[in-house]
């Protein structure tokens, strides 16, 4: 959960009547969402924890599924952004980047799965960008980080399919920024329609630039 897509997403989603239920590793910056969406009148639910930490965020999720047993919605927009080049980028940067790129939206996806599949229905998102298709040297570990994140989709989006499971990326090639073509309300309006989406006509990409 975080400013833009984040919060924008989850007043698009709440005025539907859904509860949000945030990961965030600042707690107070969560406890300043819970606030603005309860001005709002959307309940919401905040749980503290670093995605990095592999660890740590399988057993938050775990906590999180076993307390909902009715996870409608995966969201995924983590993302880490340390730009260097490929012969610049220290390991231990790299593959952090990647736990939070890449990894963290795996875990996710593999929580929520199974109470999705056993009611054969559910939606899984994932925030995209542009380094996906093609990253400039600076931003390596973030252009590897979103296109296997991309790949995960498609193959998320495969699995589930048959189960009833929708999964969909909104790949965003520019700076997000409201009163612009990439304002985080368009953007949050985009994964509303793509959920209403009937099954017949599930996309399993956007490309919003």
């Amino acid at each position: 959960m975080g400013p833009g897509n984040g919060i924008s997403i989850a007043k698009r989603f709440g005025r539907e009547g859904f509860e949000i239920l945030m990961v965030a590793r600042n707690e107070e910056k969560l406890k300043s969402y819970v606030a603005e969406l309860a001005q709002a009148g959307i309940k919401s639910q905040a749980y503290p924890a670093d995605i990095a930490d592999s660890d740590t965020f399988v057993r938050l999720l775990e906590h999180i599924v076993d307390e909902h047993k009715d996870i409608e919605i995966l969201h995924y927009n983590a993302s880490s952004y340390n730009p260097a080049t490929p012969s610049q980028i220290s390991l231990s940067v790299f593959l952090n980047d990647l736990n939070i790129n890449v990894v963290g939206a795996l875990l996710a996806a593999k929580a929520v799965f199974p109470q999705m599949k056993e009611r054969e229905h559910g939606a899984m998102f994932f925030t995209g960008g542009g380094t996906a298709y093609q990253a400039p040297a600076m931003l390596a570990s973030l252009g590897m980080g979103k296109a296997a994140m991309r790949n995960l989709v498609f193959s998320v989006a495969q699995e589930g399919a048959p189960l009833g499971i929708k999964a969909a990326t909104v790949t965003i090639s520019g700076m997000v920024k409201a009163g612009t073509r990439f304002d985080p309300d368009l953007i949050a309006e985009e994964f509303w329609r793509l959920y209403q989406l009937p099954k017949g006509q599930w996309e399993t990409e956007v490309h919003w630039q």
